[in-house]
Order: C-alpha cells, then sequence, then structure tokens
C-alpha cells in the first residue's frame, strides 16, 4: 500500500485479523442482488482492460476522497498482469467500463486489492463473477485483506493471523492454478 498517490513508497500490510471471504456456501448473495444478475445487466470480462481497473479503482470520488494506489503500484501490478499474475474482472455496458476489481493470483489463492463501480451494483456484480470464477477453476483462498461492511454483506470474515497463515500455507503449496 501507499499513504496517498503521491507518495512513491509503498509498505506492506499484515494486520493481526486477515480479511476473507469463503468460497463454500458462506458466501452469500443477496436474493435482490441475485435477481438483478439474472437480468445480465452488464457484459462482464476477465483481463480485458486491467490498465482501465486500475486507473478507476485509483479515482477519487465522493466516498473516498484519496486513494493508496501510487505510480509505483500502477507500475509493479502491471508487470505482475504481465506475468499472468494480476488479473482484472470488468463490468461493461457497451463499450463504458462502470465496475470492477482486481488482484493477484498466486497457487490456489486469489488477492482481492480494490474495486470500483460507476453504476449500481457493478462492482457486487464482479464479486460474484469472480467468486464463480475461482470456484470453477479449485481456487480455495479468496484474500480480502481487511473486512468491510459491504464485504460481510458477502459473508467475509476476519480470521487470526496464524490461522490465515495456514490456509495461505495450503493454498501457496497447492499446484499454481491458471485464472
Amino acid at each position: 500500500m501507499s499513504e496517498s498517490a503521491d507518495d512513491p513508497e509503498i509498505f506492506w500490510v499484515s494486520p493481526d485479523l486477515r480479511g476473507v471471504l469463503p468460497l463454500d456456501e458462506r458466501f452469500h448473495v443477496s436474493h435482490s442482488l441475485a435477481k438483478f444478475i439474472r437480468k445480465r445487466p452488464f457484459d462482464i470480462r476477465f483481463n480485458h482492460d486491467f490498465p482501465g481497473v486500475m486507473r478507476a479503482c485509483a479515482e477519487e470520488t465522493a466516498v473516498r476522497p484519496e486513494t493508496w494506489i501510487n505510480e509505483t503500484i500502477h507500475q509493479l501490478y502491471g508487470e505482475l498482469h504481465r506475468w499472468g499474475h494480476a488479473h482484472s474482472v470488468e463490468a461493461y455496458e457497451g463499450d463504458e467500463l462502470v465496475g470492477g476489481l482486481y488482484g493477484v493470483s498466486l497457487g490456489s489463492a486469489f488477492f482481492g486489492e480494490s474495486m470500483f463501480s460507476r453504476r449500481t451494483n457493478a462492482s457486487k456484480v464482479c464479486l460474484v463473477a469472480l467468486v464463480e470464477h475461482l470456484r470453477a477453476k479449485g481456487f480455495t483462498l479468496l484474500d480480502t485483506q481487511f473486512t468491510t461492511d459491504h464485504l460481510k454483506t458477502f459473508g467475509a470474515i476476519d480470521i487470526p493471523k496464524d490461522d490465515y497463515l495456514v490456509l495461505l500455507e495450503e493454498a501457496m503449496t497447492s499446484p499454481h492454478l491458471d485464472f
């Protein structure tokens, strides 16, 4: 992370309680969101515009007046994407990118980094698409680093660092899964 977009430094975060989204039946989609998704309101794409998703995640909004995504992070995640480890899930209305998320896959783990939404439910639809994709590919861990009220509606939980490290080791010693 970085303190702000203008801060060239980056630092690692290792919270005592780690946020994860269970990939099993504990992952929860509300009835209203499931109904919304069934209408197919967005065209969902994977890795179509990774840089665009990162830029959108870093945009200032009324809810988020500043960002932790600086130029160093843009460059490093761009490299991870070129190497096949950083990925994006995107929601489009026509040709317009209206929501998305990005993260990193290693072993059988996916580490969610950030998400954005320019339309109601766009980032939520991307998150549901991500979970479906990870399940289909056999991933075992979806790391959110922290939980938020938004992620808790999907079943995100905090787990102690020691328990998280066990899950992480299992995911990292698994064969690398193609995203």
